[in-house]
């Protein structure tokens, strides 16, 4: 597992330096992947997975279509919702593969939070078609992938094509929050995409849990009980 630190990540811009250290290895197709909704209350686990191939020229395209949408690539997380769908926008626009998969509460909560999000990140690559010679991850290791691959801690920080995972799977996890709280409004899933805020502590306070609520949580199954109770 690379782990790089914190100081040598601070104010980086993602690299193809794992991507390129793979295709100066024959491996000449590299995904990265990366997963979203890991620590939220409610909702799936998602992950994508997008392959960047070593053609200098399928690159050079990708760059074009990124400086057009004015769209820097960074942790998703450090992007806005509108630099994010600009993004995937991008990517789609010039063919690039991708693929995105997802786990929802209920098997979360039947097979724990660990090994769905190994999962999740599995078969997200295993989505891809044509399958990767090389798959860069962020953190996690995957044993049960088919191919080689470099887990890299903060790697959606460092690495070019995991920060490009990072950013379809949010975009996508995102828009299905989004659906979500237009069938539920009450609990405001649009504005904190399911994560553990006030707002949505009061809200399972007051109207208790949904199927989409990971009831194996423990603030989940401590405010489903006092809302049960206080009825």
């Amino acid at each position: 597992m690379v782990n790089p630190s914190m100081s040598s990540i601070r104010n980086q811009s993602p690299s193809l330096r794992w991507e390129k250290d793979a295709w100066s290895g024959g491996k000449l197709l590299v995904a990265g992947v990366d997963e979203v909704g890991r620590g939220a209350w409610a909702g799936p686990i998602v992950a994508a997975a997008v392959a960047l191939p070593a053609d200098p020229a399928f690159r050079a395209r990708l760059t074009r279509a990124l400086r057009r949408a004015e769209t820097p690539i960074r942790d998703s997380k450090q992007m806005s919702p509108q630099q994010r769908r600009r993004a995937v926008s991008a990517i789609q626009d010039i063919g690039m593969q991708f693929a995105v998969a997802s786990i929802p509460a209920s098997d979360i909560d039947v097979v724990g939070l660990g090994l769905a999000n190994r999962q999740v990140l599995c078969d997200a690559v295993q989505a891809l078609s044509p399958e990767p010679d090389h798959v860069l991850v962020d953190a996690f290791a995957l044993p049960n992938l088919r191919c080689s691959h470099d887990a890299i801690v903060h790697g959606d920080s460092i690495s070019f094509a995991i920060a490009l995972a990072s950013i379809v799977a949010k975009a996508h996890r995102d828009s299905l929050m989004i659906e979500l709280c237009e069938r539920f409004p009450v609990y405001g899933f649009s504005a904190h995409k399911g994560y553990g805020t006030a707002q949505h502590r009061a809200a399972l306070l007051t109207h208790g849990p949904l199927e989409h609520h990971r009831r194996s949580f423990r603030p989940v199954a401590e405010l489903a009980w006092h809302a049960a109770h206080d009825r």
